[in-house]
């Protein structure tokens, strides 16, 4: 069988391909408003990572969808990195998922039927790893593959967390390294290489399932995962759910090592182009700061890490239980202050 290349056949790969934020706004900027039941907890309102409806007291369902185009060339690597992705929304509201259903298209005409079987059974190695089944799902013959999951989890309403409700001095933490647009524009481009493609799956391919442990945490605020608007994006939503401002210190900020060598040669998608027309005068970067640094802030995450607003007191502990769960590279990155929803990068 000829060797299938999954990138060929996509003009964006993983959450790169996602509607740029500020075409996003224009689009839902009309949709009619209703009134909304008191038991959803979170809808559109804050831009947030899912929605969240209380059955009771003591449980709420978290449902959320996610899919993309391929990201990799491997379909099993493929699978696993969508699925992956798509689960992460659910912890980061602090839910435990408990089953999925799968979102399939597939160019019937230009895949052979078993690398549609492998990019199956990369979602479903995944869900076993988390624990839950696919039970079910929806499948069309498109002309690009796409592949991804509904995510549907349960929480404890005191347990939920969201992208809002941070206050003024919470400090921010990372849970992963930035790079993963930027390894995938080299993998596109034939330049990276063994070991950085190597690095790219062990991120996409973790499931972030120290959320729910985090989302205990009375010193714990906001929680999101970072994505498709990069960094710099997903802080802002958050600034402007919280009413905060946020500054980070680029030195600080967990970067794989490969990445920073192509976006310093000049290699980034056209998302994170994208991302910065959307936001960018919601930024303001120190003089001192280069171009491929920006880049790095817009940088479209797939499966990207957890970012935690919590109080100063909570963050030993909160970097204890990223480090635990096989977060290394967990670090503080910044701080969220009084003042416009605006991120300061020094």
């Amino acid at each position: 069988m000829k060797k299938i290349r999954l990138t060929e056949f996509s003009h964006g790969g993983g959450c790169g391909c996602k509607i740029a934020p500020a075409v996003l706004s224009r689009l839902l900027a009309e949709s009619p408003l209703r009134t909304l039941p008191a038991d959803l907890l979170v809808g559109v309102e804050t831009a947030d990572d899912a929605a969240v409806y209380r059955f009771n007291d003591t449980q709420a369902v978290v449902a959320t969808t996610d899919f993309f185009t391929p990201i990799v060339d491997d379909p099993f690597d493929f699978g696993r990195i969508a699925a992956t992705n798509a689960l992460s929304d659910v912890y980061a509201m602090g839910g435990t998922p408990i089953f999925a259903l799968a979102i399939v298209g597939m160019p019937l005409d230009k895949l052979p039927e078993e690398v549609i079987r492998q990019i199956l059974a990369g979602g479903e190695s995944v869900c076993a790893a988390a624990g839950i089944p696919i039970a079910g799902g929806h499948s069309i013959d498109v002309l690009e593959p796409i592949y991804g999951l509904v995510g549907i989890g349960i929480v404890h309403p005191a347990h939920l967390k969201k992208n809002a409700g941070a206050k003024d001095g919470d400090v921010l933490i990372l849970g992963k390294p930035l790079g993963i647009g930027i390894l995938s524009g080299a993998l596109k481009k034939g330049l990276l290489t063994e070991a950085g493609y190597a690095e790219m799956l062990r991120w996409t391919t973790k499931l972030n399932t120290v959320g729910p442990h985090l989302a205990k945490m009375p010193g714990v605020r906001a929680v999101t995962d970072v994505t498709g608007f990069g960094l710099a994006g997903h802080l802002l939503e958050m600034c402007r759910g919280s009413h905060l401002a946020a500054q980070v210190e680029f030195d600080r900020l967990p970067l794989i090592e490969e990445a920073v060598t192509h976006v310093r040669a000049g290699i980034a998608t056209g998302a994170s182009s994208r991302n910065w027309s959307s936001y960018g005068p919601s930024v303001q970067l120190a003089p001192a700061l280069e171009e491929w640094q920006q880049k790095v802030m817009t940088d479209p995450q797939t499966s990207g890490g957890l970012l935690v607003a919590c109080a100063p007191e909570s963050v030993a502990a909160v970097l204890a239980a990223f480090h635990a769960d096989g977060f290394a590279p967990a670090a503080v990155i910044g701080v969220l202050q009084a003042g416009e929803p605006l991120l300061n990068v020094v």
